[in-house]
């Protein structure tokens, strides 16, 4: 038998490990593009994932079928959004809410879904509460925990401290970040207003809430504002901000922003004056779907074109049904592109990063997948007059 110096021994030992390392190395990395790819991101390695597929919805009955979901799984969404009135809580008892989000969570689709990607979302007033109600819910810090609950938000998050259930987060590489900012419209909402005047039948004004004028009148509280604007300071090339309710549209008589104009264009001030390049809104409440445009040219703009898509609902289409039995309502948006869809939808935000200039697609989708409406853009439309060159 021959031995081997012992030199030689310690140099094929190293030269062994060396390579068993190098075999680990390129297992870990490969097992880790593999799961990257798998949710539709970029492999490279140490690299966070580019997001280009993001799905939302809202006004979701969780004891009725919601076979949309197939549809929302088949668009291959990264992050899905649930913009509000997630279920019909309706109620002061916090153990039947719970019980409602059991019944949410237990919708083989969303069970689905939650396999695929990764689950955000704000509230409306039904799952905050009640109907239409703001501040003045007196469960609404209950209300917050089976909300957090249901989204397993962890116990170190700031949404189990804070009060209200706003939150932020960027994700995708630098270049190609996106910024999704989920707005709370219900914890500090001052009263509604009643006593809008209603057009006659076909006129298309509709409602029962006027403008609010008080001053001292909040939709989003003093914390929420000083929150916000830190947030549209953060780096970000797009920016989605996702709101219960709708935004720019301000001539119904339904919940929308509108109902406190100072704090609408405080908004809008705030988007302009921050410098914030990239934004489009999203919203939901509505059981219709349209898509709406705030040009440069009207007054206390943002200085580039604000887009926003309502989408609702996912599974309780509009009750406006015609004697002929049409599902429509007229309904006055100057701000609105095209059409209104009152059938079951959900919403889609595409970005194609490839592109020179990347290209973004604001969608709605009806119960099986088919794109309704869309606006298709440039991201460089959306460039701020503020930002920096």
């Amino acid at each position: 038998m021959q031995f081997m110096p012992m030199a030689a021994r310690l140099a094929a030992r190293t030269a062994v490990s060396h390579a068993v390392n190098q075999t680990l190395a390129m297992l870990i990395a490969a097992f880790t593009a593999g799961i990257v790819a798998g949710l539709g991101g970029s492999a490279v390695t140490g690299e966070e994932p580019v997001v280009s597929r993001i799905a939302f919805g809202s006004c979701i009955k969780q004891d009725q079928p919601t076979p949309i979901w197939d549809a929302v799984i088949e668009t291959n969404p990264q992050l899905f959004v649930f913009l509000g009135d997630n279920i019909y809580g309706d109620t002061l008892d916090i153990q039947l809410l719970r019980q409602k989000y059991s019944q949410l969570a237990d919708q083989p689709g969303l069970r689905r879904l939650k396999q695929t990607c990764r689950i955000l979302g704000t509230w409306d007033d039904h799952d905050y509460g009640q109907d239409d109600v703001g501040a003045e819910y007196p469960r609404k810090r209950e209300s917050q925990q089976a909300f957090l609950d249901f989204f397993a938000v962890p116990p170190d998050d700031p949404r189990r401290t804070q009060e209200g259930v706003y939150s932020s987060q960027v994700v995708g590489p630098p270049g190609k970040r996106i910024q999704l900012i989920l707005l709370d419209g219900r914890y500090f909402r001052s009263p509604l207003k009643t006593g809008f005047k209603p057009g006659e039948p076909g006129d298309g004004y509709r409602g029962k809430y006027m403008p609010n004028l008080d001053p001292d009148s909040t939709l989003l509280g003093a914390a929420q504002w000083r929150w916000l604007e830190g947030q549209l300071r953060v780096p970000a090339e797009l920016r989605i901000i996702g709101s219960g309710i709708q935004i720019l549209a301000d001539e119904h008589g339904s919940e929308k922003w509108e109902n406190f104009p100072h704090e609408r264009q405080r908004l809008l001030d705030l988007i302009r004056t921050s410098g914030a390049s990239g934004v489009v809104l999203l919203s939901g409440d509505r059981h219709l779907a349209e898509i709406a445009r705030l040009p440069t040219a009207s007054p206390g703009t943002v200085g580039y074109p604000l887009y926003e898509v309502t989408s609702s609902s996912m599974n309780a289409p509009s009750g406006n049904i015609t004697k002929a039995g049409a599902r429509f309502a007229n309904e006055i948006n100057a701000y609105r592109i095209g059409l209104t869809f009152f059938e079951v939808n959900f919403g889609a935000v595409l970005v194609d990063w490839k592109a020179a200039d990347p290209v973004v697609r604001l969608q709605v989708r009806d119960e099986k997948g088919a794109v309704v409406l869309q606006q298709r853009f440039p991201l460089s439309q959306l460039r701020s007059p503020q930002a920096k060159p």
